[in-house]
């Protein structure tokens, strides 16, 4: 097994892209509060800042921040899959792969992370965010979509989508 090392200083910014397994699936936008929930889990044992965000029905893009000293994304994700995955009513079909693995085949293995270094990625991330339910085509106007940070900024409720830790 191969170690990855981070060069990115704790406490950083960091854009996430994350995916089911399946991507026909709309277990994420289905199921929303428990997702919700796995985020509220995952806050309390390690706190992060979550910033523009939108859930999709097979994926999810978000911006977070860490705490000064800590840049342990990988943690708060493990966290988050297995208390979604694991509290998901009849999961659907598993690869023979998943079994053998004793994975329950809902997260691809990995997510996609990049460390937003300026002003102008954090930008390019942002509008990424707020562009992607009407790149998808599950709406027109980016503020319809309510899974997302963007529409609830533009209907005045309270940020974010998920729900804060204590």
């Amino acid at each position: 097994m191969t170690s990855v090392q981070r060069l990115t200083p704790s406490g950083s910014t960091y854009f996430f892209t994350v995916r089911l397994q399946d991507s026909r699936s709309d277990l994420l936008v289905s199921h929303i509060n428990l997702l919700r929930h796995a985020f509220l889990v995952a806050r309390q044992k390690h706190p992060f800042e979550i910033g523009p965000c939108v859930i999709l029905p097979n994926r999810m893009h978000l911006i977070w921040t860490l705490p000064p000293g800590d840049r342990d994304y990988s943690r708060r994700w493990r966290l988050i899959k297995s208390t979604f995955a694991r509290h998901l009513p009849n999961v659907r079909h598993r690869s023979r792969e998943a079994i053998a693995r004793r994975k329950n085949g809902v997260w691809q293995r990995r997510f996609w992370e990049h460390a937003i270094s300026n002003s102008d990625e954090y930008e390019m991330y942002e509008r990424l965010i707020r562009d992607a339910p009407v790149d998808e085509g599950l709406v027109k106007r980016a503020e319809d979509w309510q899974h997302s940070s963007f529409a609830r900024k533009s209907q005045e409720m309270p940020p974010p989508i998920i729900a804060r830790a204590s």
